[in-house]
């Protein structure tokens, strides 16, 4: 067992250095690292059956995201001792401007990572969109879009910024302590999507 799976994973790991930041902002390891986060601990076998790529191209991407320290190996959750489990390393990943601002360089390797991340969220809810009719009446009906238009100053919406991730985490940490007690029923995997910035018109 590993030193961090004996004590609590790091929350929210901040990256601050260039090459961490390029490892990660690549479609294919993104996507390994979502479907990471769902199973909490799988093979690059099953993880290529989830992304529809090649085992062989799975375990190489795998690979440099473990270089870069953003997932580990996990305990063996089978008695096949050829097969290789992974991880993610940390619970949740934080990328702040400030520490990409300092290079044009390192700017517009964050600029491109934060493109990249929007647009798969956005498939996300596309396919949700295309999807919701399958879902029923309950999921719909819980299910929510909404856009608002604040007069705020930037302290107010880092205030409101912090208060929002402080009710996902207690919801994050509801439903898992629901599912390690078993309760299981009606659960599925739920995407929240918040974005706080300034525009003019």
């Amino acid at each position: 067992m590993t030193g961090k799976e004996q004590g609590r994973k790091e929350r929210d790991r901040r990256i601050t250095d260039l090459g961490t930041l390029k490892a990660l902002a690549h479609p294919l390891r993104m996507r390994l690292c979502r479907a990471l986060t769902l199973a909490r601990v799988a093979t690059a076998s099953q993880l290529a059956e989830q992304v529809d790529e090649a085992v062989s191209l799975v375990s190489y991407h795998l690979r440099k995201l473990a270089e870069h320290g953003l997932i580990e190996e996990a305990e063996p959750q089978s008695a096949d001792g050829r097969e290789r489990w992974w991880q993610l390393a940390s619970d949740g990943l934080s990328i702040r401007d400030e520490d990409f601002r300092d290079a044009p360089e390192k700017a517009a390797a964050h600029t491109a990572a934060s493109r990249l991340f929007a647009e798969q969220r956005m498939d996300l809810y596309r396919r949700w969109l295309d999807e919701r009719a399958h879902w029923g009446e309950e999921w719909n009906a819980a299910a929510e879009s909404s856009e608002a238009n604040l007069r705020l100053t930037a302290t107010e919406l880092a205030e409101l910024n912090k208060e929002m991730l402080g009710l996902l985490h207690k919801y994050e940490q509801q439903g898992r302590a629901a599912e390690t007690a078993g309760d299981t029923e009606g659960r599925e995997n739920v995407a929240v999507h918040t974005y706080g910035f300034p525009f003019r018109i």
